[in-house]
């Protein structure tokens, strides 16, 4: 085998040079480097990136190529079935090696350990590594050795335990030529007809250097409230790093040190540490994946198997929409449509509303979700949809309704987060804008606001609905 013989760097969701455990092994390996993105669309099946991730994986692929170019390399942008263009890569450049970061996604994970085995079985050296998470799933059990089901003990496990610290990338990468290259513009990744994708532009960042600029302003900005105002959605109090760590423009290792940094440079350690555990809760999602690989299909708690949901298409697409008539919900669902994301609080919220309100399946969030989101993640999304349906592991209660007035009211007191979503509300005094229908039709008339007009009618009456969930609810228990 050449020492000097090509090594292939199969970028996925690792879309970074720095701490890109994979990209350092390379270049220690001596030689060429082939950095290769495939677009792997038919391996995907139902798990290929939703319009949102697609738009976000188009930006940061343009943002990777321009840092590899500042490196003096290229990226090779092919697309196909992973294993047939890993065949056409190396028989092209006579590579030797074929290094990855690992992912955890359950038919990546089988189908990675197909890919490895057949490289491995022509001579080659093909190598995994883990840049994605702290601890691996397989390395995290419970004294008797089974998988952890509730956070609160996992994360006891895992706190203490000494992260490994980030790389530096590398300053500068052995080029390797003669490789053809599909062009990004072409793989029609960005929405035209419409083009709906204007407030993700306005909003994101996508990249690593836009990954360390959130990870920056976060740290100096938003760390020391976090405690006190992370639950507050107008309020710029959380890190918004969801969808760059799902992407790999940045490690946990690197946000991990940063903090604990910041935590000891300030003696920020309740504000850090709350930080830290959200990271926890994204270690946690990954190790149910990993360990119920059915986790975003069917419920964990089989007793919801038997669950009456309701199949109402107008519900969801006035949910969807953002047209539910509670300002909450709604102010939630619009914020998605248009920045594609989502403040926590509110996912709960208006996951809450969807189930326990409405009375539709999980999975119908999910898959919502999972097409919006520029932060879809399998792990994350799944487990968060049955946490709030009380249908997975460490779930809320079934009996936890969240009621979307008294959050709003609790949450966003002045209604500064309603005003800058539903401009149709906004002149609502404070106490009416988190209950339209209350309101004196004379406050509505002053306000512009005709309910069943310019803004809906409630949905469903919240008290009437959380009852009947709760029957529901007793009639699945009486099975179990």
């Amino acid at each position: 085998m050449s020492e000097n013989a090509p090594t292939i760097v199969w970028f996925r969701q690792d879309l970074r040079l720095a701490d890109n455990p994979a990209l350092r092994h390379a270049v220690q390996r001596g030689g060429p480097v082939v950095a290769l993105f495939i677009l792997e669309d038919s391996d995907a099946g139902a798990c290929a990136p939703g319009g949102a991730s697609r738009w976000w994986l188009h930006s940061s692929l343009a943002a990777l190529a321009h840092d590899l170019r500042t490196c003096g390399s290229e990226l090779i942008l092919r697309r196909g079935p992973a294993q047939k263009v890993l065949s056409e890569i190396v028989q092209a450049s006579g590579a030797r090696a074929v290094y990855w970061n690992r992912c955890y996604e359950p038919w990546r994970i089988a189908r990675d350990s197909r890919i490895k085995q057949g490289l491995q079985d022509q001579g080659l050296d093909a190598e995994s590594f883990n840049a994605a998470l702290l601890f691996e799933p397989w390395t995290v059990a419970t004294g008797s050795g089974t998988p952890f089901k509730v956070f609160t003990p996992f994360w006891k496990a895992v706190r203490e335990r000494p992260v490994d610290r980030p790389e530096p990338a590398p300053p500068q990468l052995p080029p390797a030529s003669g490789l053809a290259s599909d062009r990004l513009e072409d793989w029609g990744l960005c929405p035209t007809r419409p083009d709906w994708a204007g407030g993700l532009r306005e909003t994101w960042q996508p990249g690593e250097a836009g990954a360390r600029a959130r990870l920056v302003d976060f740290l100096d900005h938003g760390l020391g409230d976090y405690g006190t105002l992370r639950d507050y959605p107008a309020r710029a109090a959380t890190s918004r790093l969801s969808p760059h760590l799902h992407w790999g423009e940045i490690g946990p290792r690197q946000v991990w040190h940063a903090t604990q940094h910041r935590i000891e440079q300030e003696d920020l350690s309740t504000a850090g540490w709350k930080f830290l555990s959200e990271m926890g809760w994204r270690e946690f999602c990954h190790h149910l994946l990993y360990h119920w690989p059915s986790l975003p299909d069917e419920n964990w708690r089989t007793a919801f198997d038997a669950f009456p949901w309701s199949t109402s298409e107008d519900h969801l697409k006035a949910w969807q929409a953002g047209q539910t008539g509670y300002p909450i919900v709604d102010a939630g669902m619009r914020e998605l449509w248009h920045t594609g994301w989502m403040h926590n609080r509110l996912r709960m919220i208006v996951g809450s509303f969807l189930v326990k309100d409405l009375h539709l399946h999980w999975k119908a969030g999910e898959a919502w979700f999972w097409d919006t989101l520029v932060d879809a993640d399998l792990a994350n999304n799944a487990a968060g949809w049955q946490w709030i349906a009380g249908s997975g592991a460490d779930a809320a209660p079934f009996f936890r309704i969240f009621n979307p007035v008294t959050q709003s009211e609790k949450f966003d007191p002045k209604g500064e987060y309603l005003r800058t979503w539903l401009p149709e509300i906004a002149a609502l005094p404070d106490p009416y804008i988190h209950r339209p229908w209350h309101a004196p039709e004379e406050v509505r008339r002053q306000a512009g606001v005709v309910l069943g007009g310019n803004y809906p009618c409630p949905l469903v009456d919240h008290a009437q609905a959380r009852r009947a969930a709760l029957e529901a609810f007793q009639t699945i228990k009486k099975d179990q």
